[in-house]
């Protein structure tokens, strides 16, 4: 890996926390001017929803939420009575959580992971493998990069995030969500099919 001029790395496998920089402000700022970092989506998930696609307790869901590890990007609760609004990323990054905690990884590592995946964006996230030798996360975008770091023993398991992507989508199929513009309640809606639909109708 080769180090940029603005301290960030550069090529190779990104590591995301541990002994590695955190992303900077130009790097947030980027991601925030460009509205990347809260991703819109036509369909919302409410936490049951949520919960079940991810596999998670509602306990764990609400603490996350309220500690702003992951919080719902369609719609947060804004007091008794609203109901919070997940989108499918959230949900596939609720499913990260939870498997980078069966693996052992500490709740504050993987908090520092995703806020440089929120920084990013989330961009690529189908396409990406996180690596973990459960004291650092790598993220890597291709197999080199994943062999590179099994052999300096810097990846001891590692989560393909695209697995992660699919297993979310066919849970959420068979799950309620809900049309983030009219309320409607949509029963075992796939969520890229509905993406994909409302993006036809925008044509």
């Amino acid at each position: 890996m080769r180090s940029s001029g603005d301290g960030t790395v550069a090529g190779g496998p990104y590591p995301l926390y541990g002994n590695a920089v955190e992303p900077t402000a130009r790097q947030q700022a980027v991601a925030s001017a460009t509205g990347e970092a809260a991703p819109t989506e036509s369909v919302g998930y409410r936490g049951p929803t949520a919960c079940a696609a991810a596999g998670i307790t509602y306990r764990q869901l609400d603490y996350w939420a309220r500690t702003g590890l992951v919080e719902p990007s369609v719609r947060p609760a804004y007091g008794s009575g609203t109901q919070r609004l997940y989108s499918f990323r959230d949900v596939v990054v609720l499913k990260i959580v939870k498997r980078f905690l069966d693996t052992g990884v500490a709740l504050q590592n993987i908090r520092t992971a995703v806020q440089h995946l929120r920084a990013r964006g989330f961009k690529d996230l189908d396409r990406m493998t996180l690596m973990s030798d459960g004291a650092t996360v790598h993220e890597c975008s291709s197999p080199d990069e994943v062999v590179e770091l099994l052999q300096g023993g810097q990846g001891v398991f590692g989560i393909a995030v695209g697995v992660v992507w699919r297993d979310v989508e066919s849970a959420l199929s068979q799950l309620h969500g809900e049309r983030v513009d009219t309320g409607e309640t949509l029963v075992g809606s796939n969520p890229a099919d509905e993406l994909a639909r409302r993006r036809n109708k925008a044509v």
